[in-house]
């Protein structure tokens, strides 16, 4: 009988930190999932701001700029009425004040990286602002998109971060080339990026 009891303690104690063991092991799992869950979070967090473009230089040329942040990578979407015909500039510029009537106050093109005026992506330098030409129709309707994963919304790097910047639409063509803007005439609208 005494074998018995034993063999039954043996068992009951086993089973007791065996199913602590479980337990234990169950809580570890549970904590990395939920790491694991937070981590995928952070990667594909989505941060979007959008702003209303407003005439300036005596234009009629209005708008929405979109700017959605999702895995690394900021698209930015302008949708554009207004405009003459044909081909316009559009670049982010320094300082996020459409005040003057000329869009001037918001300073010239946004380079943090000091490059000379240039096509995105060429091997000569572009500004971090400089993000091309585009068409309007016939009706003066336009809409620009264009993603990059060398800027960021509101993060740490100041090579990056577009907060506290303008969008510009010029009433002439950026020939890529000329110093230290492109030669895209006048500033027909704008809109402050400001979160």
């Amino acid at each position: 009988m005494k074998k018995i009891k034993l063999v039954a303690l043996a068992l009951a104690v086993g089973t007791f930190y065996n199913c602590k063991e479980v337990k234990k092991e169950a809580q570890e799992a549970a904590e990395e999932a939920e790491t694991a869950v937070e981590e995928m979070k952070e990667e594909i967090a989505v941060e979007s701001i959008k702003f209303t473009m407003e005439p300036k230089s005596e234009s009629t040329v209005k708008g929405e700029v979109s700017f959605t942040e999702e895995n690394g990578e900021v698209k930015m979407i302008a949708v554009l009425t207004g405009l003459t015909e044909g081909e316009h500039a559009i670049h982010i510029h320094d300082k996020a004040d459409c005040s003057s009537a000329d869009g001037k106050s918001t300073g010239g093109h946004w380079n943090p990286t000091s490059e000379p005026h240039g096509k995105w992506g060429a091997a000569e330098g572009y500004h971090k602002g400089d993000i091309g030409n585009f068409i309007a129709d016939a009706e003066g309707n336009a809409t620009k998109e264009f993603t990059t994963d060398q800027w960021c919304i509101g993060c740490d790097d100041p090579n990056k971060n577009i907060v506290g910047k303008a969008v510009i639409v010029h009433q002439g063509v950026d020939d890529f080339e000329s110093q230290p803007s492109g030669a895209a005439g006048a500033r027909v609208s704008c809109t402050g990026i400001i979160q």
